[in-house]
């Protein structure tokens, strides 16, 4: 091959954010969808991979998701936490229970005001139900949680010290707590024990005034560069799976599940 072509060849490589290629949904956005067949069935049919669910109708939605070759990504589990306690429910436990043998990640975080030495005996429970299912654990930063931000679930996550609990990074909960310019370093410092990545359109700019309804749009919309973040996982070398965070999306799931697939496939080279 001539030195031109593989240098144009090179260069469309850095242009086109490669990111990884599969999209799941949030149930969030599927909540005008009430039969779990056809919550399925429409993400099925959309070109998603699966969904990111819930505690609750968990085998029913894991039957309709096979049905259609469709997996769940993830469970995402909220434990309530006081300045004395941080219970782990029975339901949180049979939920993992349930999983045994996929390879859902346990999505959790920590919600109330609490100190880490209450929290991370919590965590390292449910990371030990979680191992003894084959199920990894990745705490989920969450505006005004315990678990609030990356960093907080990075402190978290090495006083727990399991090796099966990793992060996520989560766009929307991102942009309301930290300044754009901090996002290439705030991946590189996650990137070692990343395992979850979710996304969604945004507005860019004052990003911490916004309301949510700024800051968790379909894909394909607002000001906030998408492409740049996908290009920017790709420099951290992740390849593991990526949400769509649809809370609060006031237009039938059809119409912006369809919109969001449509900015997928442009942003990450899909089919």
């Amino acid at each position: 091959m001539k030195l031109s072509a593989v240098l144009t060849a090179f260069a469309m490589l850095l242009a086109s954010p490669l990111g990884a290629r599969d999209l799941h949904a949030f149930d969030n956005g599927l909540n005008d969808v009430g039969k779990l067949e056809d919550k399925a069935a429409l993400l099925a049919r959309l070109g998603y991979d699966g969904i990111a669910w819930r505690p609750g109708q968990t085998a029913e939605m894991l039957a309709a998701l096979d049905k259609h070759g469709l997996e769940m990504v993830a469970t995402y589990v909220v434990l309530q936490a006081d300045m004395n306690a941080c219970p782990v429910p029975p339901a949180v436990v049979a939920e993992i229970d349930a999983l045994k043998g996929r390879d859902t990640i346990v999505w959790l975080t920590v919600n109330g005001k609490s100190d880490d030495a209450v929290v991370v005996p919590a965590v390292r429970e449910v990371a030990a139900v979680a191992a003894r299912n084959g199920l990894k654990v990745a705490l989920y930063p969450h505006v005004d949680f315990h678990i609030d931000t990356l960093a907080t679930a990075l402190r978290v996550m090495r006083m727990a010290d399991s090796p099966n609990i990793g992060v996520c990074f989560n766009l929307c909960h991102f942009l309301k707590q930290n300044d754009e310019a901090d996002l290439a370093k705030t991946l590189r410092e996650a990137a070692p024990h990343l395992l979850l990545v979710s996304l969604n359109g945004a507005d860019g700019g004052d990003t911490r005034s916004m309301g949510w309804d700024k800051l968790i749009r379909p894909l394909g919309e607002g000001s906030f560069d998408t492409a740049k973040l996908l290009r920017l996982l790709d420099a951290i070398g992740y390849k593991g799976p990526v949400t769509l965070q649809c809370y609060n999306i006031k237009v039938p799931a059809a119409e912006h599940l369809a919109k969001s697939m449509e900015a997928w496939r442009r942003l990450a080279g899909g089919d």
